[in-house]
């Protein structure tokens, strides 16, 4: 199942680092995807300064590329559902919806994109379906954190 949370205001790196690590840390996550407005490159000055700067999940590194609008998230469990609400609750103090009026927010199948990005013979891990985008190159917006699966 998916959900989407969407703040009534973009969230800034800060509460977007905290949220995305409170989230991240529930077992019935799958994957979250963050959509929003994408961020300029800046230099070492402004980077200190600006929501473009590297923020850490889950003990990984990430640079923050775009402002956070929405959060897609796939849930194992519908379960999860109220353990993120009240994760929201805490974190997101200018009011936010959660939408679960659709079945899915992120692809599960593969798209004509992926396969123009990819090639249609390849292989894609299950991370990557959906979530290409044919005007950049992939590994400059896309972070996939690992996560023990312990199965």
């Amino acid at each position: 199942m998916d959900i989407e949370i969407f703040p009534h205001r973009i969230l800034g790196a800060d509460t977007t680092e905290k949220l995305l690590n409170d989230i991240e840390s529930l077992d019935e996550v799958k994957r979250t995807v963050l959509q929003g407005p994408r961020l300029p490159p800046q230099d070492d000055i402004d980077r200190r300064y600006g929501d473009r700067r590297i923020i850490t999940v889950n003990g990984e590194e990430v640079e923050l590329k775009v402002k956070t609008g929405r959060i897609w998230i796939e849930l194992y469990e519908d379960v999860g559902i109220e353990k993120i609400r009240s994760i929201c609750d805490e974190h997101i103090k200018n009011g936010f919806d959660i939408n679960t009026s659709k079945s899915q927010y992120i692809r599960k199948q593969r798209t004509v994109t992926d396969d123009i990005k990819y090639g249609s013979g390849t292989e894609l891990p299950e991370e990557f379906i959906g979530i290409s985008d044919t005007r950049s190159q992939f590994k400059d917006n896309v972070d996939i954190l690992r996560r023990d699966q312990g199965e």
